[in-house]
């Protein structure tokens, strides 16, 4: 877990780093342990009018991978010299016309132990088809408590970030995992 302020030091060093016509605007740099996710905002392809929703979907695909391979090696170089300065991958992103889509990210394992109760949850959605595996299941279920419980996860990452700065008022510590390269 980062501060504010770490994170804050991270999305501006993006910001002055990033070439200046790579995004129209930096939407997004999130991080964990693991790594940096960078994402920013793309021009929407032109259409008719009355152009389909299909036809919107696919010119928005389409631009979504004219962009990633046209700018492979600017994000690459910029990626290299974050994880070197950062120590963590960095994973790229872009929104085009209200949608999301992420390039190749970082998929971290999570070892966890789990009693008869919980493993039945993973096997039900398995065999519901929800999942294809009991990993796929816990991913699935981390998502879902993810998207029905964010005030509540804004407020614990909140009172996280003053418990570090707390700590780090104490003698004798230094910052762990500073993303600013000091640490």
């Amino acid at each position: 877990m980062i501060t504010t302020e770490q994170r804050e030091k991270l999305r501006g060093w993006f910001a002055g780093r990033l070439p200046d016509d790579l995004f129209e605007e930096l939407v997004e740099v999130t991080v964990d342990r693991e790594e940096i996710t960078v994402i920013g905002r793309i021009p929407a392809p032109r259409l008719a009018e009355d152009a389909s929703a299909t036809e919107k979907e696919a010119a928005v695909q389409g631009r979504v991978q004219e962009f990633r391979e046209r700018t492979r090696e600017a994000r690459m170089a910029v990626a290299r010299e974050a994880e070197h300065r950062f120590r963590r991958k960095v994973s790229w992103g872009v929104e085009c016309d209200g949608e999301r889509a992420l390039f190749t990210h970082v998929a971290a394992p999570v070892m966890t132990r789990l009693r008869q109760p919980e493993r039945q949850v993973l096997d039900t959605l398995v065999a519901g088809g929800v999942a294809r595996s009991r990993s796929d299941a816990l991913a699935w279920c981390v998502r879902l408590v993810q998207q029905h419980t964010d005030d509540w996860l804004t407020e614990l990452r909140e009172s996280l970030e003053h418990v570090q700065r707390v700590r780090a008022q104490g003698p004798d510590t230094e910052p762990k995992d500073a993303p600013d390269g000091e640490g």
